[in-house]
């Protein structure tokens, strides 16, 4: 069977990228044909008021970095821009020519290619209501016009979208229609799944996402010889300059670097790029992991390390990250990693996990998962061998 995967595969990002390999690897697994499918990219619905700045000679950043220059930098601040300076080289070139093509995509785009089935997911792929102009309010991602004989999702997400914020902007019943359409609909958190049981009146199929079912074992990398960091894994901005100073003050008690990755931070030591598996090393070798995003708790969880995730209620359009991450960590029996207090930082990341009970949740949960994609796809693998 010929089968596609509409995904954010091209969305510069390590969680993007695992999790959009790990689906793939797995439908492979099966026996077919997989390729990836990209979408048409229609205006977000959610447009920010646009920041009126004093006009300058110079783009923002670079007067920024002349102003410090003139001044005197500090030894944080020319480090800092040192690491901003790697992550603009790693992820708007290097990992364009050296990431993608390991998912066997290129420049070229393909739309509406002629399938068996297609498969939407996994990731925020029904976050409608970011604001990027990379993603919109782009109905493709809900299956519109689509050229599969089958259409199905695998632990798809709305992120912080709610039924709520779909009314607001008018687009609850346009996408519920798409919704209906599906021939199955699987989700990862229950928000996610709420809003498809509102909208289509189904119970969607709850699977957790393809990181945490894939076997990576074959891409191990073992030449990573750091060793005394600890992981910060974040956005870039998000983590309050409060924040990183109480970061600070843990790892210099514990006498540990701070590295970044992903994303810059100014409290910490280096930023550190690399391919995924290379990425998943680092993980594996730290020695305590800090982040607030929902791929960062899933590589620290699948290498059993000691990790906190950083929570943060959803205000208004401001970012937010408590849907799926409670969630996630709630279907791992993890909530206890849940950090909404940085005084207790230092408290959760000494208290002991047991990866021996997360284990057998994720064996059940690949289990489940395996047999949803088998249910809705069929499984040639014994044909294939």
């Amino acid at each position: 069977m010929k089968v596609g995967i509409m995904s954010m595969q091209r969305v510069r990002n390590y969680g993007s990228f695992l999790q959009a390999y790990g689906l793939k690897k797995t439908i492979e697994s099966l026996g077919h044909e997989v390729e990836f499918v990209d979408y048409k990219v229609e205006p977000p619905l959610n447009v920010p008021e646009p920041v009126v700045q004093k006009k300058s000679a110079l783009p923002i950043r670079v007067a920024r970095k002349c102003y410090h220059m003139l001044k005197g930098q500090t030894a944080e601040e020319k480090n800092f821009w040192h690491m901003v300076d790697q992550r603009k080289e790693f992820f708007l070139h290097t990992y364009d020519r050296e990431i993608r093509p390991m998912l066997g995509i290129d420049d070229t785009m393909h739309y509406r290619t002629q399938l068996d089935a297609l498969v939407i997911g996994s990731d925020e792929v029904f976050n409608c209501l970011q604001e990027s102009k990379d993603i919109g309010y782009s109905r493709e991602l809900f299956g519109k016009d689509n050229q599969a004989k089958r259409l199905i999702s695998y632990a798809g997400s709305f992120g912080n979208t709610t039924l709520k914020r779909l009314q607001h902007y008018g687009v609850d019943k346009e996408v519920g229609g798409l919704l209906k359409d599906f021939d199955a609909i699987s989700v990862r958190d229950t928000n996610s799944g709420s809003v498809v049981k509102d909208l289509t009146g189904k119970e969607p199929f709850y699977h957790l996402d393809p990181v945490l079912i894939s076997d990576y074992s074959a891409e191990e990398v073992k030449h990573i010889n750091k060793k005394d960091y600890i992981i910060v894994y974040g956005y870039s901005g998000r983590i309050t300059p409060e924040e990183g100073a109480i970061i600070r003050e843990f790892a210099k008690k514990e006498n540990k670097k701070l590295v970044c990755i992903q994303g810059t931070h100014k409290f910490c030591d280096e930023f550190v790029t690399g391919n995924p598996f290379e990425v998943l090393a680092y993980f594996k070798n730290a020695d305590y992991i800090i982040t607030d995003t929902f791929h960062g708790s899933i590589f620290s969880i699948i290498n059993n390390k000691p990790f906190v995730t950083i929570v943060r209620k959803t205000v208004g359009e401001s970012y937010g990250n408590e849907e799926k991450l409670t969630d996630l960590l709630a279907r791992l029996d993890l909530k206890d990693r849940m950090l909404t207090d940085m005084s207790q930082l230092e408290s959760l990341l000494k208290a002991p996990i047991d990866y021996d009970k997360v284990k057998k949740i994720r064996d059940a949960e690949r289990e489940k998962s395996i047999q949803y994609l088998r249910e809705q796809l069929g499984d040639n693998s014994k044909e294939v061998m």
